[in-house]
């Protein structure tokens, strides 16, 4: 049986009118666009989108769309990639101890002995220079008030308990008689006395005080590792060029869809 392909004057213009959407609705791109975990019902309803946006009037035309779709598609994804690695290196940052040798020429923390010092980043990163700036006044604020109740226990004297505990930050005060009530941690005497409050004081004071105060002043370099870490510019750096060749092949597609439209409208006019 010899058959002809029907010439293209001959195809209705209303049946093509009805099959023009065949890809949005099989999905023939979209199983070489659309990874198994991704969704390829937002995928079919971007190509739709554009679609509708570019009205292609021939097979030439839909394949151009489909091509910009699977672009913008893949650029999404680029997108994702790029913030989940932001994510995977801030977390990683945030959950690791900081290294003094890490930053060139900063030292995080007077860090002695065994002490690891543990930056809040992902704080340091959000934080503005006014918020740091009034969190550091007022922890400052509240190590003078805790040092003069020390200097009262350190000195004795007449109701030197009575006075340190009315020198104190109320918030602190309202933890030490917590504690009262509370089996002690370290070996500390956890008493309404002079001595229990004095040791009290001294084994929180590097908790509290030096190495949060350590960190508030030293906030920028921390955002800086932080941000360069999770930069990753060695790991982006792959992505970063294909998105570039993406945006170029985008330029192009779109280029030579305009260039179809054209020419069609030159020919029907």
């Amino acid at each position: 049986m010899n058959t002809r392909p029907m010439p293209v004057e001959a195809i209705d213009s209303d049946s093509y009118q009805v099959s023009r959407f065949n890809a949005v609705r099989h999905g023939v791109l979209s199983r070489h666009t659309v990874l198994p975990w991704e969704d390829e019902i937002e995928y079919r309803a971007l190509l739709e989108a554009l679609m509708t946006e570019h009205a292609p009037n021939g097979p030439t035309g839909e394949h151009l769309v489909e091509e910009v779709a699977g672009i913008i598609w893949r650029k999404r994804r680029l997108r994702m990639a790029e913030a989940a690695v932001y994510r995977n290196k801030l977390r990683d940052s945030t959950a690791s101890p900081f290294q003094p040798d890490v930053i060139a020429g900063a030292a995080l923390l007077p860090i002695t002995g065994r002490t690891e010092a543990r930056a809040n980043t992902a704080r340091a990163i959000a934080a503005t220079s006014a918020e740091t700036a009034r969190d550091l006044r007022d922890l400052k604020r509240d190590q003078g008030m805790s040092q003069r109740a020390l200097n009262i226990l350190l000195t004795g004297g007449s109701n030197a308990y009575g006075r340190a505990l009315a020198a104190l930050r109320t918030d602190t005060r309202a933890c030490w008689q917590e504690s009262l009530a509370e089996e002690p941690e370290d070996g500390l005497t956890h008493a309404p006395t002079a001595e229990a409050l004095q040791a009290w004081i001294e084994h929180h004071w590097a908790e509290w005080y030096e190495k949060p105060i350590a960190e508030l002043q030293h906030r920028d370099a921390i955002r800086d590792q932080a941000l360069g870490i999770a930069y990753a510019a060695n790991e982006l750096d792959a992505p970063a060029r294909y998105e570039v060749h993406l945006d170029r092949k985008l330029e192009r597609t779109l280029a030579m869809l305009v260039r179809l439209q054209e020419l069609r409208r030159a020919a029907s006019g």
